[in-house]
């Protein structure tokens, strides 16, 4: 038997809804080197990658690509990969971000 007390919820942590990543912005600044991510469905996801300010131009465009590949495993359960474009500018990076095993729509029967 419940008592007349309030019966309460705990309440759950969602992780945000992020769309499947299509694309990646790198900029090194004074400040760091920071990101934003472009989702299939709109937006952005900005922040800054957690690694030194000296590192390395590939270094850091690596370690952006590793945290979007992550980001896209852990989030949506699904593999992409990161293709880097020629640099514009000296201080910044665009990548395209692919599905690497695109999804198939199941095929049709055609009655059996």
């Amino acid at each position: 038997m419940l008592d007349s007390g309030m019966v309460r919820r705990k309440k759950e942590k969602k992780r945000p809804t992020w769309g499947i990543p299509k694309g990646i912005v790198l900029l090194a600044t004074p400040e760091g080197w920071r990101f934003m991510i472009q989702p299939v469905e709109g937006g952005m996801l900005c922040g800054r990658l957690d690694i030194p300010i000296n590192t390395d131009p590939q270094d850091a465009r690596a370690a952006a690509a590793v945290m979007v590949v992550e980001l896209a495993r852990d989030v949506h359960d699904t593999d992409v990969e990161v293709t880097w474009d020629p640099p514009p500018e000296p201080w910044s990076w665009t990548a395209q971000v692919t599905l690497a095993t695109p999804i198939e729509p199941a095929p049709s029967g055609t009655g059996c």
